[in-house]
């Protein structure tokens, strides 16, 4: 139990005084009140994690070793999230990680599909991948709308109804028999499938403590980094024997997976420390899955003017913007290579079939695993450094020191595939540099989104369905023009861009290490009503 990893020691959070409620039909909450204790996090001064190297007060609740502070500080009740148990916080995380995988494995599952569909409709490869450029472009958009009905309808009917519609448009994939009714589908499967890659950063935020985060983050990230390389591994060799249609039935079949996952065993999360045990919302699990719960007590969340707001405010603060950015001019590179490999590497000298391309996709799934290793290590061992040289102090763009460990290896790698194309070189030394492209944006995705999330503790879910935005906006675009720009200049000149623009945004690293804080200070909190 959680309870068991801090002391005993400490009292549950002070609920507002009675004369900060006003009576109507429900109890109003003051806004400034309740913003004020939403979370433990003040810019002026950082997160004061370790409080051996302050005057420790004696009533803080602290983790098993003794000198970690909990944040945020859980409550008393046995239902709060964070006093759950070991168990129940990771068959959560394993159930939103693994329906976080799905969406990109369906996207990219299409790319090894691609030239089979060409031939059975009369089309070329290229107007083929317009329905692959539409169901990314839905992963972005469909992200940012998840996250508002979140904030007014509650974390797990939202996820659950988007999933169910989620298995339904991908069985629409698998039994489509033309270019227009494929798309279609396509396109509705990308909006709806895409609710893990963003809520999945709620619930992390909601069950574990600041000093456990960055490594669940590493577990849930690194599912669907890796997930877009799955899905035209497995593509790739099942249309080798089979009609492409199985390939999206497979797809069908792990979103329903999902679906049953959650059903048994995703609860909802929400849980407000502002107010007593008493005055929290209840449900049963049927009531709380279909948001039956979550409507009769709609009046201690957002009003749907407020979830609006909370989605435009949070890409509005600098730090977040120039972070998307950031990612944007990073990762794009990755889903346009993704979504055109199979076109690229069957035109001479390589002419890869579709079995050739399977195998040619199980480098980026070991790259991501190293990644996963090394980052389990390398965000913590900033961490604490810092945390040891700073008096026990940390600050979110400590985060961001992570990156400049993991863009040499995107910055080397995006120059070395253009290379490696231009003077074709052996499939296994573009398979090295690929990997090695993919291992460090792992990294990175991780640090932005830790970055994020320390910065605006509050806006998890908003600053997750911006940067999931960034990440698929840019790949919608590359994915366009990629093959064109590939065989108009040259692979050496179009992939030597791509490396010098990555190189070139880290001065956006710079800025943010150097006056991110000043910026976030200038910006001023978020004032949002809950969590």
């Amino acid at each position: 139990m959680a309870d068991e990893e801090k002391s005993t020691l400490g009292q549950a959070p002070v609920a507002p005084a009675p004369e900060a409620l006003t009576e109507k039909k429900h109890p109003v909450v003051d806004l400034k009140s309740k913003t004020d204790q939403l979370h433990e996090y003040r810019e002026e001064e950082g997160y004061v994690v370790d409080v051996d190297s302050e005057d420790a007060d004696a009533g803080l609740k602290v983790a098993k070793d003794g000198h970690t502070r909990l944040i945020p500080q859980p409550s008393d009740d046995p239902n709060d999230p964070l006093n759950w148990s070991w168990w129940k916080k990771h068959i959560i995380l394993l159930v939103i990680s693994w329906t976080a995988f799905t969406p990109d494995y369906g996207s990219a599952a299409g790319a090894a599909v691609l030239i089979t569909q060409a031939q059975e409709w009369g089309m070329t490869p290229d107007h083929v991948n317009r329905s692959q450029a539409g169901n990314v472009a839905m992963l972005g958009f469909g992200g940012v709308v998840a996250v508002l009905l979140v904030a007014y309808f509650g974390r797990l009917p939202v996820s659950f109804w988007f999933i169910l519609l989620s298995a339904a448009t991908a069985a629409w994939c698998a039994a489509a028999n033309t270019f227009e009714s494929f798309m279609a589908a396509r396109i509705l499967n990308g909006f709806f499938s895409t609710i893990m890659q963003v809520v999945g950063l709620i619930f992390i935020n909601d069950i574990f403590f600041f000093h456990e985060k960055a490594r669940k983050i590493n577990i849930w990230a690194g599912f669907f980094v890796m997930s877009p390389y799955v899905g035209p591994l497995f593509s790739s060799f099942i249309v080798t024997t089979q009609h492409w249609s199985a390939a999206f039935w497979l797809y069908f079949a792990m979103v329903a997976s999902a679906l049953v996952l959650i059903i048994a065993f995703l609860p909802e999360t929400y849980y407000d420390r502002t107010i007593p045990a008493s005055e929290q919302p209840k449900g049963s699990h049927l009531t709380n899955l279909v948001g039956i719960a979550q409507w009769k007590s709609r009046h201690q969340r957002n009003t749907f003017g407020q979830a609006i707001w909370r989605t435009v405010s949070v890409v509005l603060k600098p730090t977040v913007l120039l972070t998307c950015f950031f990612y944007v001019l990073t990762f794009a590179w990755a889903v346009g290579i993704n979504t055109t490999l199979a076109i690229l590497m069957s035109i001479p000298p390589y002419e890869f079939g579709a079995k050739q391309t399977g195998f040619f996709y199980f480098t980026p799934v070991v790259a991501v695993t190293l990644a996963e290793v090394v980052g389990h290590y390398l965000y913590d061992f900033i961490a604490r450094q810092y945390i040891r040289t700073h008096k026990g102090h940390f600050e979110p763009e400590v985060r961001l020191r992570a990156t400049f460990f993991a863009m040499p290896f995107v910055i080397v790698g995006l120059a070395l595939i253009g290379q490696g194309f231009a003077n074709t070189w052996h499939y296994m030394g573009l398979s090295v540099v690929w990997g090695m492209y993919v291992f460090g944006m792992m990294i990175t995705t991780v640090a932005l989104s830790s970055y994020c999330l320390d910065s605006y503790p509050e806006a998890s879910g908003e600053v997750s369905a911006w940067l999931n935005f960034a990440r698929t906006l840019g790949g919608f675009i590359i994915s366009y023009f990629q093959v064109e720009w590939f065989t108009a200049r040259g692979p050496a000149e179009s992939f030597g861009i791509q490396a010098a623009i990555c190189g070139a945004s880290l001065i956006i690293i710079a800025i943010l290490l150097k006056w991110g804080k000043a910026m976030r200070l200038w910006a001023g909190p978020l004032k949002f009503v809950t969590s």
